[in-house]
């Protein structure tokens, strides 16, 4: 857990505002125990997670594709080829969603614009340091082109197991 007391203060503000908003349905399913609070999101979500990154194409198809994605600072950080289809569609149109479900463990859905980094970005460095531990080598070093993107959400609920909270 990387995140400061303000980013999940931030994060939990963004989840009390949008879930009022959130149609019946699916308040009717993530409600009470089952709602996570930001504490508990940033708790449950460290590692890698695959996550699913929903793109749309020029003619407003969507494509879904998997990402190792990383929650730090309250954001889903990935890196992919700067050739992937997602990369081209992201370029161009930035709004994106990223599910992470684990059966009934865990689910956090969040939309937003996906941005990306570059090494002159201020946040570039730990983002890089972070995914090298991980991994044991520099997602950089793995193809010519590689992009690192960061959803910044501007819609995020999720739901647990009560330990999860």
């Amino acid at each position: 857990m990387r995140e400061t007391a303000a980013e999940v203060a931030e994060l939990q503000a963004l989840m009390d505002a949008v879930y009022p908003r959130s149609t019946e349905h699916l308040r009717s399913i993530i409600k009470g125990r089952k709602r996570l609070s930001a504490a508990a999101l940033v708790r449950a979500l460290t590692g890698m997670c695959t996550v699913n990154l929903a793109t749309v194409t020029a003619r407003g198809e969507p494509r879904i594709s998997a990402v190792d994605g990383h929650f730090l600072h309250a954001r889903w950080v990935f890196t992919t080829s700067g050739s992937a289809a997602k990369a081209r569609h992201l370029r161009a149109r930035p709004a994106a969603s990223i599910a992470y479900v684990d059966g009934e463990r865990i689910g956090v859905f969040s939309h937003g614009d996906v941005e990306f980094l570059t090494a002159a970005h201020p946040d570039f460095a730990e983002i890089e340091e972070h995914l090298t531990k991980h991994y044991g080598s520099s997602p950089s070093s793995w193809g010519p082109d590689i992009v690192y993107g960061r959803l910044q959400p501007t819609w995020i609920v999720g739901y647990g197991e009560a330990e999860a909270r």
